[in-house]
């Protein structure tokens, strides 16, 4: 089932745990390293260097306190795949630099376990067959400051408890195969 479709500026999504609609206000989540729904350079994949991109964002929602960053697969085969996931990102936050990742961290954001049970970046891969996948960066901003859940918690449990709390979403769209 599609999580939402776009209504002018703004982002509905069905919000599956209340059954109620929420108007969530759209914002920008862009890359110097990539175009929206270009391909991911190599150096950003699992078999290159392995290096997030950097990613910056524009025209938040006002009441914004903190950002949640998922990765996902969204052609994987059973359900999409989570590579990263980033949250009680500071409000004031406009980017995240490039490299944070397993192999060069470049600052100390709290992570939650992506489906390859890492708490760090886990860049895009090959995938048998040859047909590239897509790769969606969603970028929550949230009326709290930080996400009332425990500590390392799964990417799931992190983006279930930013939908509760979301003013808007931003995503950027990128390929790799």
């Amino acid at each position: 089932m599609e999580e939402g479709r776009y209504e002018s500026a703004q982002r509905l999504y069905f919000d599956e745990s209340s059954r109620a609609r929420k108007k969530v206000m759209a914002f920008t989540l862009t890359s110097p390293a990539f175009q929206n729904g270009q391909p991911i350079p190599d150096r950003h994949a699992r078999r290159g260097d392995n290096l997030s991109p950097f990613l910056e964002w524009s025209d938040p929602p006002p009441g914004t306190q903190s950002y949640v960053l998922v990765m996902e697969d969204t052609d994987a085969p059973s359900q999409a795949s989570r590579h990263w996931v980033v949250y009680d990102i500071g409000g004031d936050r406009r980017h995240l630099a490039e490299g944070r990742s397993s192999k060069a961290r470049t600052e100390d954001l709290p992570h939650g376990f992506n489906d390859f049970g890492n708490l760090h970046y886990d860049g895009p891969d090959q995938h048998p067959g040859g047909k590239p996948h897509t790769y969606r960066f969603r970028l929550a901003a949230l009326g709290i400051a930080n996400l009332p859940i425990g500590p390392e918690p799964d990417a799931l449990v992190v983006w279930q408890a930013a939908r509760e709390n979301m003013l808007g979403e931003a995503e950027l769209i990128g390929t790799y195969g």
